[in-house]
C-alpha cells in the first residue's frame, strides 16, 4: 500500500495485484472447488506439493472470501426393518435366503446396480438383476420370478437398505408369509453369505470384464451366474453333500 498527497490530504492507494498473486488466488480457488471436501489445511497442503509458498491464513482468507466451505455431512438416519424370526444358520434348501446390492461401472462411467439374491444353505445364486437402479417393485419382481421357479423360502436376510425394507415389500412378505431378518445398520458381517458371495463375484467376472453398456453386463452377468451355480468345484465336504440332497 502507498501513500499519495493531495490537497493536503492523505490518501492510502492499494498495491497492484502482482501476476503471481492472481495466480495463487485462481490455484486456491480452482483446488477448491476441485477437492470440496478439503478444508484450508489440506488445500494448503497441496499447493505446497505444487511448489507454492502461501499461510494458512492466506488460504483461509481467500476461500472465505469466495464463500468456500466444506459443507457438514448430514446427519444419517438409521433405517430398521422389522425381523419377525431370527435363524442363525440354515438346516435346508429354501430354509432362509439372502438378497443384497453391489454396484459397478461400465466402461464410460455409467453405474450399474446389481440386485443378487442367494439360498444360504445350498449357496445357489437364485438371481442377479442388473440395472442402472433398482426400486422396490423391481426388487419384488426378482423374488416372485425366483419363487416361480425354487418355491417360497420361510425367511429372507438382509441389511435396511430402503428398497428391503419398504412398506411394499415388508406387506408382499408378509402376505406371503415369508419372515424377515433385518441386520444391524453398520454390521455386514451378519449378512456373511452374501458377503462372501460378492467377494467371490467381483474378483470372478467384475474385476475381470470390460462392461460396455448395461445390455453387456448382463449377458456377461448371466454367464457367470451360470457356471457359478453348475461348474465352480465344490471343495466343501458340507456343502457337496447339501447340494446333493
Amino acid at each position: 500500500m502507498s501513500i499519495s498527497y493531495s490537497n493536503g490530504e492523505i490518501r492510502y492507494r492499494p498495491k497492484p495485484v502482482t501476476d503471481h498473486q492472481q495466480q495463487l488466488y485462481q490455484r486456491i480457488v480452482a483446488l477448491s472447488w476441485g477437492h470440496p471436501r478439503y478444508g484450508y489445511h489440506r488445500i494448503r497442503a497441496l499447493l505446497e506439493r505444487e511448489g507454492w509458498t502461501v499461510s494458512r491464513k492466506q488460504v483461509q482468507r481467500i476461500r472465505r472470501r469466495e464463500g468456500l466451505k466444506v459443507r457438514p455431512k448430514p446427519k444419517k438416519i438409521p433405517r430398521r426393518g422389522l425381523s419377525t424370526g431370527l435363524p442363525t444358520q440354515a438346516t435346508h434348501r429354501h430354509h432362509v435366503w439372502t438378497w443384497d446390492f453391489i454396484f459397478d461401472r461400465t466402461d464410460n462411467g455409467g453405474t450399474l446396480k446389481m440386485m443378487t439374491l442367494l439360498d444360504e444353505y445350498s449357496r445357489q445364486c437364485l438371481a442377479i438383476q442388473v440395472e442402472r437402479q433398482v426400486t422396490a417393485a423391481q426388487v419384488l419382481a426378482v423374488l416372485e420370478r425366483a419363487m416361480i421357479q425354487f418355491g417360497l423360502p420361510g425367511h429372507i436376510r438382509s441389511d435396511n437398505d430402503p428398497e428391503f425394507i419398504a412398506a411394499k415389500v415388508q406387506q408382499w412378505l408378509s402376505d406371503n408369509r415369508i419372515k424377515t431378518i433385518y441386520i444391524d445398520p453398520g454390521s455386514p458381517w451378519q449378512n456373511g453369505y452374501i458377503e462372501s458371495f460378492h467377494s467371490r463375484f467381483r474378483d470372478e467376472c467384475l474385476s475381470r470384464e470390460m462392461l460396455l453398456n448395461r445390455r453387456e453386463a448382463r449377458v456377461v452377468v448371466a454367464d457367470w451366474r451360470h457356471e457359478y451355480n453348475t461348474e465352480r468345484p465344490i471343495v466343501d465336504w458340507a456343502i457337496s453333500v447339501r447340494m446333493n440332497l
